[in-house]
């Protein structure tokens, strides 16, 4: 029977996180009475509580982190803190949690998870990132102290879950090993792009900037993310493929924000390579529907190759097709839908990229290739059904 669950979010305001969004929904649908901790926004998602089509947001302030990892650590024990508080407050007001569904990182909410199962919640675990394999791929410190250290909470995370959710079956295949996981207790509830926010508008030719062509990159830029790989393979497309007739646009921001504009400097692509950090949904639609070729730049390492990009769905949700590196979970989300070049080759980067300029028929055939996995079998309504499944293995589990 459906009752009530308290989902705990760290790394994005709700409703801007589209995932977590997505299954607060599905849950109130089910019959669920649903509660949402998570930090507040800068510019959306600001009020400390809202009750938004049935689900009820409470949110505390949080200081991104910036610099190393001392910045994170103090970025993560202010917001277990705030969890903490809400957390206390909603058990007071509305009464006993019966499912407590944290999704990481850090892989530090288990511990409001544990004191919550002690009044009877049962546990979800939402894994959205592999978190000893975030930290190497973005610090690039090796398996040192701090490694170890994420690790040990990784596994403790594992081991007071009742369930886990995995983005994909290389995340999963992550929990039935090093987490020790029962198969029956561990379920792939898949992102999916909101397909009702990623409707094609006419394309505007204007937006291309005078060139013949329109690229665009989607999404955070961090270090991990390969912002950098794309502007030096623009460059390469450029310098060794000939190619001037296109614009590039960048929507989106991170902490390497400023970088990357600086090195599209550096890299004599000013005039070429527009950043318009976060953009409302309409403006971004605008620049995918006029967009010829998409960018996921994501470089192999530890993490990327096992993550599902969500800019690889929001692309194909468009019809739009893209240039990938090899990466395992990016062939298994795009399959058709992408041409890949070979790990971190921003030249093979930039070959594939002209090749696809130069097809427009092809372009075409991938486009659609990509919107129908999005609409079929990597549509959210099998993720959903996913959800409910774990969710009542969940709750069977009760003693």
């Amino acid at each position: 029977m459906p009752g009530r669950a308290l989902i705990l979010v760290e790394n994005l305001s709700v409703p801007f996180d589209r995932r977590v969004w997505q299954e607060s929904t599905t849950l109130r649908d089910a019959g669920w009475e649903v509660h949402v901790i998570c930090p507040q926004g800068t510019k959306r998602d600001t009020e400390p509580y809202v009750e938004l089509d049935g689900v009820r947001i409470h949110r505390y302030p949080l200081r991104a982190a910036t610099g190393g990892p001392a910045g994170y650590l103090k970025e993560y024990g202010s917001a277990v803190r705030h969890t903490f508080r809400l957390a206390r407050g909603i058990v007071k007001d509305a009464g006993r949690i019966d499912v407590v569904h944290a999704c990481n990182p850090p892989d530090l909410l288990f511990l409001v998870a544990r004191r919550l199962k002690r009044q009877g919640a049962r546990f979800v675990f939402d894994q959205h990132d592999l978190v000893p394999e975030l930290y190497l791929s973005r610090f690039d410190r090796g398996q040192d102290l701090l490694y170890r250290a994420v690790c040990r909470l990784e596994r403790s995370t594992y081991r007071a879950a009742d369930v886990v959710i995995s983005t994909n079956e290389s995340y999963r295949e992550v929990a039935l090993t090093r987490g020790g996981m029962a198969p029956e207790k561990v379920f792939v509830v898949r992102s999916a792009p909101a397909v009702e926010r990623f409707r094609q508008v006419p394309a505007e030719p204007e937006l291309k900037r005078g060139k013949r062509h329109l690229l665009c990159y989607l999404g955070v830029m961090g270090p991990q993310d390969g912002v950098d790989y794309a502007l030096r393979s623009l460059a390469a497309l450029r310098d060794e493929q000939g190619r001037t007739d296109w614009h590039a646009v960048f929507v989106g921001a991170g902490d390497t924000f400023d970088e990357m504009v600086v090195l599209a400097a550096e890299l004599g692509l000013a005039d070429q390579v527009e950043f318009t950090g976060r953009i409302p949904d309409a403006d971004l639609v605008r620049y995918l529907s006029t967009a010829d070729v998409c960018l996921s730049p994501d470089p192999k390492n530890p993490l990327n190759d096992v993550s599902t990009m969500n800019k690889v769905m929001e692309y194909m949700a468009m019809g739009k097709p893209m240039v990938s590196f090899e990466l395992r979970e990016a062939r298994v989300s795009a399959a058709g839908a992408a041409l890949y070049a070979q790990a971190n080759d921003v030249s093979e980067f930039a070959k594939l990229t002209a090749q696809l300029l130069d097809d427009p028929a092809e372009r075409a055939r991938m486009g659609e290739l990509g919107k129908a996995r999005v609409e079929g079998e990597l549509s959210w309504a099998h993720s959903s059904a996913a959800l409910l499944r774990a969710y009542a293995a969940a709750l069977n589990d009760r003693v």
